[in-house]
């Protein structure tokens, strides 16, 4: 079973969210499944960088205003095809925004180049090698299913799986003939939305099968509150739209304990580094980009509740000012508060491991990786009731603690009073020592791996290919 992946970005190599963490884990979890996956990625220079041994497969004279190459290179032990384009992805600043904070104005004719190389490596093979299915990510991927028509390829399959519905790759009418896209698909029943291209749309409709990365997600996804404007396309896609379960690596992601007695240690480090007194109550993590809809504002206003039962709060992200800013008065004004303003992937890894919970209170929140992350490691998350957070989250509600088996908790409606309630449960909860490390050892002992997904993955490739 051969599976071309068609990503903007994929760990190690290049990350802004958890769309890179299932890119980068896919192809090893699948493989056990019997599924040849490779990887399709932009030639930023960060991928260019690690593929000097790379091979040309192919020359591409123009691409959107200038010369492209697709080349052969590794991922791991896999198979990584990239787009080598340097008039398009051979620029400072991030993947999607420029040094100005602002989007690259030229995205779209970005991620369309992308979409292009997909397609015809699924006309005419790359090295040899042809896909028997094109798994698309997100709307950077999402106009791949118009150039195949376009170019006549109907026994190559397309699966779209939408990891956030909030970003749909949207791009002015007038851009059609630049974008090489038929005027006849601008219509309410193809491409457009609301005036404008849409190529998250162009992926919902054209696709074989669409997939997002969670069950309840999925339902949402099919409902005016979480939509996002494409509700009703996604319900008319209901017979072919299923929700898959993100995971996370096991190996990457191995607590340096074995059991929940081993998390002091890690505690009393994390505490000397942020430089947090000992506490009569849980220390708290959150790990995030700081903005509305993973509920920061909702955390910031339920934060006394913590802080009167002596609970702690360590913070690390980056994201809107405002947030930013109320976090460092909170820090500054109370010796319980840690915040640091960035991204840190060691330090992201050392609060996991010395946190008692993990705070993901999100608006919506298609799956979520911190909270697996958290299970894991037996960092107890505390989870708004939404997509895969109520999916993957055991509530320590009264029944789930008589029967033993509750990994966290989860509080609705998400807003912040009550966060603080669940805040308030937490702390009583954690001065029970009995009942935390039960739900600790349950959260260790969760499966958060791939095999259950990649399993369903397989699937759903085989059952397309025929």
């Amino acid at each position: 079973m051969r599976v071309l992946s068609v990503a903007s970005e994929c760990v190690p190599l290049v990350k802004t969210g958890g769309l890179a963490d299932v890119a980068g884990a896919l192809p090893a979890a699948l493989a056990g499944q019997g599924v040849e996956m490779r990887v399709l990625l932009p030639g930023y220079p960060a991928v260019m960088a690690a593929q000097a041994q790379a091979r040309v497969l192919r020359d591409i004279p123009d691409l959107f205003g200038g010369p492209a190459r697709i080349l052969r290179g590794a991922l791991g032990r896999g198979v990584l095809h990239v787009l080598d384009a340097p008039h398009l992805f051979d620029r400072p600043g991030g993947i999607y925004l420029g040094p100005d904070g602002r989007d690259w104005p030229d995205n779209p004719q970005r991620f369309a180049a992308l979409c292009r190389a997909a397609a015809l490596i699924a006309a005419e093979g790359a090295g040899g090698w042809r896909p028997q299915v094109l798994h698309l990510h997100d709307w950077q991927a999402g106009l791949t299913p118009v150039y195949l028509r376009e170019a006549g390829v109907a026994d190559v399959r397309t699966l779209l799986t939408i990891h956030n519905i909030a970003f749909q790759g949207l791009a002015p009418a007038h851009m059609l003939s630049t974008l090489r896209l038929p005027a006849g698909l601008f219509n309410p029943q193809g491409i457009e939305y609301w005036g404008r291209i849409s190529a998250l749309k162009a992926g919902i409709v054209l696709a074989d099968q669409v997939s997002t990365v969670s069950p309840t997600y999925a339902e949402e996804l099919m409902t005016p509150e979480y939509g996002m404007g494409l509700e009703g396309v996604l319900a008319d896609r209901a017979a072919d739209f299923t929700g898959i379960l993100n995971g996370i690596d096991l190996d990457a992601w191995r607590p340096p304990y074995d059991a929940p007695a081993g998390k002091a240690p890690h505690r009393a480090a994390l505490r000397a580094e942020l430089g947090l007194p000992e506490a009569q109550g849980p220390l708290c993590v959150v790990v995030s980009r700081l903005t509305g809809q993973k509920g920061l504002d909702l955390l910031i206003e339920a934060l006394p509740a913590l802080l009167r039962c002596g609970g702690q709060l360590a913070v690390l992200g980056t994201g809107d000012p405002d947030l930013e800013a109320a976090l460092s008065r909170a820090a500054a004004g109370h010796p319980g508060v840690a915040l640091r303003l960035g991204y840190d992937e060691a330090l992201s890894r050392r609060m996991i491991a010395g946190g008692d919970a993990i705070l993901v209170p999100s608006r919506f929140e298609p799956c979520g990786l911190t909270q697996l992350y958290g299970l894991r490691f037996g960092t107890l998350p505390l989870v708004a009731l939404t997509g895969g957070l109520a999916d993957t989250v055991i509530n320590a509600s009264a029944a789930g603690l008589a029967a033993g088996v509750a990994t966290g908790l989860q509080f609705h409606p998400v807003d912040a009073a009550a966060l603080a309630h669940a805040l308030t449960r937490l702390c009583a909860l954690w001065r029970q020592p009995a009942a935390w490390q039960r739900m600790m050892a349950n959260a260790m002992a969760h499966p958060v791996g791939w095999d259950a997904s990649a399993r369903a993955y397989a699937q759903l490739f085989r059952q397309m290919a025929g």
